[in-house]
């Protein structure tokens, strides 16, 4: 039945991730071909659409991961520069760590860094008690949402980050590797999570150093 469901949403969802699919051509014209674009359009979908928890928006939502992952490839290719240092941090649902991670990395970093974050079990969202502590620091999460672990984005990162995720990530020459031993916020209360966030706050801290030397000084 679920599957039934699934394929009745992509059904309903056809034209409007065709056009999806036809600005983000246009946008990568000369980078990456149009049956590769739509493909990528149509296999975020389906990815998002397996855990989503809401579907109303989700070829919108879908476009946007699949604008990120084309930008992913073109920088793999060479084809758009990379200004700054990239940093993918991924765990098991993206549903906590790696999403912490992210959103305090954009909030030290700003422009002088670029974050992905991705699951290899993606969940169908945030958990709660994760935007509640990052509501603290002031970092509005509300717009993220757990994405699955592609080749692309990891293609595309300088830094990896795995946090509890064994040996789901894909590994390449050329790119650093760290794994951070941090507690699951699934498992934890608010102040068990808030301990974990400070930790990924000083990981990020010194990653950030190492990354982008400059940053320290600027923010000092």
């Amino acid at each position: 039945m679920s599957a039934q469901r699934g394929q009745d949403s992509l059904l309903s969802a056809d034209s409007v991730l065709h056009r999806a699919a036809e600005r983000l051509a246009h946008q990568f014209t000369g980078m990456v071909n149009e049956e590769t674009v739509e493909r990528m359009v149509f296999e975020s979908y389906t990815a998002l659409a397996r855990t989503a928890n809401v579907s109303t928006h989700l070829p919108t939502v879908a476009e946007k991961f699949a604008r990120d992952r084309l930008v992913a490839l073109a920088q793999s290719r060479g084809l758009i520069a990379k200004p700054v240092p990239e940093i993918l941090y991924v765990c098991v649902q993206n549903s906590g760590r790696s999403q912490m991670a992210a959103a305090i990395t954009r909030h030290l970093g700003g422009d002088r860094v670029r974050v992905r974050s991705a699951g290899s079990q993606p969940a169908a969202g945030l958990l709660p008690g994760v935007a509640a502590v990052l509501h603290e620091l002031g970092i509005d999460v509300t717009d993220e949402f757990p994405k699955p672990l592609t080749d692309d984005v990891v293609r595309a990162a300088d830094a990896v980050v795995t946090m509890g995720c064994g040996d789901a990530c894909p590994l390449y020459p050329g790119k650093r590797y760290l794994d951070w031993q941090l507690d699951d916020p699934a498992d934890l209360d608010l102040d068990g999570i808030r301990a974990v966030r400070d930790e990924i706050h000083q990981h990020v801290e010194h990653l950030l150093t190492e990354l982008t030397p400059g940053l320290a000084a600027t923010r000092s």
